[in-house]
């Protein structure tokens, strides 16, 4: 494919949410068909999403079937008509090879294969002219293309890490200690390691099945009580039962402390608790609740763990599952935009105008970003629903276009 000089919108990203989004947007106007192109240096879609679903052996999704990236929510039933064994109780939440079996269908049914170009967007430039607004992305391969608008559709969250991997003095194997991110399953052999998984999130819950299906024995610590819930936020948050107040509520901080309640750090499913409950009776598994690390040292081939309580471990590897977060400001190509777009900024999240854009700028965030905005499922699949009712009619109509 060869990159034009110019055009009307650029899509950096091309995971579920950008997905979601861009069958919105033809689904309301097929004339934009030819106006975009999106950016993923993988070449295709969803590659980041399915080969972390393969690193950690995720069987099935948490959200139920109506949430994907087609427009109409039955599709996806539809398209499991003859594979209902793959839709699992409750809410016929889809297994993980039927999902990508429907999203490699969405792609082939509204024509986006040919859509994604193969290069990572590494700055953003506004450009300020009499005519209009522009952007500059600039990308890896050293190219360059101007879009007059650009959805910013990339996950965005940052690695979080505990404060005492920054105080580990020794040098260690960097396979030895990793974010769940970097987890690969299907890359190990553990039989007889003892492994620290940190963190109470479904993430960690996945991390330890598949630990032990290998053969190591895991300690599962949690700062806090393990929270049993089917979702990681009420599904009051996707409707009008919790959004109407908060999109009552004028005072973003405010906001902003609904959306870390609602979400509450962590959760497991109550079938994975039950799994990981047997697994402790049966003694491959040991959770250790309102437990923290205090200092970890790599001595003589093991960690060496002290916890707050004073006790000692001793551990093969440690992987953290201590999920992500989200900072406007420490996001690598929105520097040059914020500085162009001043933006109020609450605990690292940006106010943006209804339609999602950074204030008076054709500059669209959907994502986790987003959610001072959208709420607590900002950053899952039925939040990028949510985000494209928003961001789709100031794209199409020109009324609500900023020039």
């Amino acid at each position: 494919m060869k990159l034009p000089n110019y055009i009307d919108l650029a899509i950096i990203g091309a995971g579920v949410q950008a997905l979601t989004f861009t069958t919105h947007l033809l689904q309301k106007s097929a004339k934009h068909y030819n106006k975009f192109l999106v950016f993923d240096p993988s070449q295709t879609w969803m590659s980041q999403w399915q080969q972390q679903f393969a690193a950690q052996q995720i069987p099935y999704l948490r959200s139920p079937a109506v949430h994907h990236p087609d427009p109409n929510p039955h599709q996806l039933r539809t398209f499991a008509e003859h594979r209902h064994s793959e839709l699992f109780p409750p809410y016929d939440r889809p297994g993980t090879k039927l999902f990508n079996d429907f999203c490699d269908e969405v792609i082939r049914r509204w024509k986006l294969a040919d859509k994604v170009y193969p290069a990572k967007v590494v700055r953003v430039l506004p450009i300020e002219r009499a005519s209009g607004s522009r952007f500059q992305l600039v990308l890896n391969t050293g190219e360059t293309i101007v879009a007059r608008r650009v959805v910013l559709a990339t996950g965005s969250g940052k690695v979080q890490l505990p404060n005492w991997v920054e105080s580990i003095t020794s040098d260690y194997p960097s396979d030895k200690l990793c974010h769940s991110q970097q987890v690969n399953l299907k890359q190990h052999k553990l039989t007889g390691e003892r492994i620290l998984i940190v963190g109470g999130g479904l993430t960690s819950g996945h991390l330890a099945k598949g630990a032990m299906n290998l053969g190591a024995t895991v300690i599962l610590m949690t700062r806090k009580q393990l929270q049993s819930k089917t979702f990681d936020a009420d599904p009051g948050w996707l409707g009008p039962k919790y959004l109407k107040d908060f999109h009552a509520e004028t005072d973003w901080h405010e906001r902003y402390k609904q959306i870390q309640q609602a979400r509450n750090g962590g959760s497991m499913t109550p079938e994975m608790m039950l799994k990981l409950n047997r697994a402790s009776y049966e003694g491959k598994l040991k959770i250790d609740e309102c437990c923290q690390v205090r200092d970890a040292q790599w001595q003589d081939n093991l960690w060496q763990v002290r916890c707050l309580d004073a006790n000692r471990h001793q551990f093969n590897r440690i992987w953290l599952a201590t999920g992500t977060r989200f900072n406007v400001k420490e996001h690598p190509l929105l520097q040059g935009v914020l500085e162009t777009y001043p933006t109020e900024i609450v605990n690292g999240l940006p106010v943006l105008d209804e339609h999602l854009r950074l204030p008076k700028s054709n500059f669209f965030i959907m994502g986790g970003l987003a959610a001072l905005r959208i709420g607590p499922v900002a950053r899952n699949i039925g939040g990028g629903k949510m985000a494209c009712q928003r961001i789709v009619p100031a794209i199409v109509k020109p009324s609500l276009a900023i020039e």
